[in-house]
């Protein structure tokens, strides 16, 4: 059942043997070093190749991971790869996973979001794993999209696998809503679906994140619990992100609204030619993607009303989205949105 999130635990942390998956993320950098300050033992298990700009080749371990950690690398699709270079027979004492699909596409969802996991899963029993952290999404409180799908399909399997899990499910990350800022300082509007208010989100950073996540593995209120968590604040519709970035910029707000009808004929027509031409099938899947993010909100759904409800929310957390864009802003921050870029 899903609990409101809670403090991060006051008591003495424990450090653990951790293997950690999909470290090649912004998050998944994140909560490495979220781990490696706690002084847990953490191994990342990546992927090979990651089309993520600035990262080296294997042979010279990917930027941006603590020096203290270890980095092995394979096929986490691969049960084999998985017990022969990520687990080696050696025992841990927990799995984080911050792994997902880079495109949501329906192949990579059921590829990453659910085999690779389940294959995660069974090798970390067999290590001696007694506990898994999965970071979810807050969207699959509605799963319309197959990466919804085979994300909640994963968390079935793992809240019915015996182990302790703790399951975070995140709202907006900050990286998904700062597309447009490149945009609107080269005198650009900014682009919102009807009116800007359809949706709304509490944004969480990757640094918030990763803390709330590693403190999962020390906190036993977090365990065998489905935690929906958002960023510090109020939530935020599209329309007073744009009206925040303008004012930044010291410019009058200027946006384009999109009709979210044009977004319908888009899905419908790349829907129609998929079914002759395999590769427009998966633009169509992607173009659903991007109607459920611009008419869908990222709060805790209430299975009552069918509504989103703000209040029921839970925040944690210091950076705000707007602290965020200040940054960004004044070149103090950078954003990495790689295949995420069509969110």
């Amino acid at each position: 059942m899903i609990e409101p999130a809670i403090p991060s635990p006051q008591h003495r942390l424990h450090p653990k043997r951790v293997l950690l998956l999909g470290a090649t993320g912004t998050i998944g950098r994140a909560t490495a070093h979220a781990l490696a300050r706690r002084k847990h033992e953490v191994v990342c298990f990546m992927r090979p190749r990651a089309d993520v700009a600035g990262y080296g080749p294997p042979t010279d371990g990917w930027a941006g991971l603590p020096e203290n950690v270890a980095q092995r690398f394979g096929d986490p699709t691969d049960p084999g790869s998985l017990a022969r270079e990520a687990f080696r027979g050696e025992h841990f004492d927990a799995l984080v996973s911050c792994l997902a699909s880079r495109t949501g596409a329906p192949k990579d969802a059921w590829a990453i979001d659910h085999r690779a996991h389940v294959h995660a899963l069974a090798a970390a029993q067999h290590a001696g794993v007694t506990h898994m952290v999965l970071l979810s999404a807050i969207c699959v409180q509605k799963p319309l999209l197959a990466f919804q799908q085979a994300k909640l399909a994963f968390e079935q399997t793992l809240v019915a696998s015996g182990l302790t899990y703790s399951i975070v499910r995140p709202t907006a990350f900050f990286k998904s809503l700062s597309g447009q800022v490149e945009r609107v300082k080269r005198g650009k509007p900014f682009m919102v679906f009807g009116d800007g208010t359809i949706t709304a989100c509490k944004p969480i950073s990757d640094n918030d994140l990763a803390n709330y996540l590693c403190d999962c593995l020390d906190d036993v209120r977090r365990h065998d619990r489905v935690l929906p968590i958002g960023g510090p604040g109020d939530t935020i519709s599209p329309r007073q992100q744009g009206e925040y970035l303008f004012a930044l910029l010291g410019r009058k707000p200027r946006f384009k609204h999109i009709p979210v009808r044009l977004l319908d004929a888009v899905v419908g027509g790349l829907a129609t030619l998929g079914r002759i031409a395999p590769p427009l099938a998966q633009k169509a899947e992607l173009a659903r993607i991007a109607r459920y993010y611009a008419t869908e909100s990222m709060l805790v759904l209430d299975p009552a009303t069918g509504r989103y409800d703000a209040a029921a929310t839970p925040s944690t957390g210091t950076e705000t989205l707007f602290d965020f864009y200040a940054r960004l802003i004044a070149g103090e921050a950078t954003v990495d949105r790689g295949d995420h870029a069509v969110f």
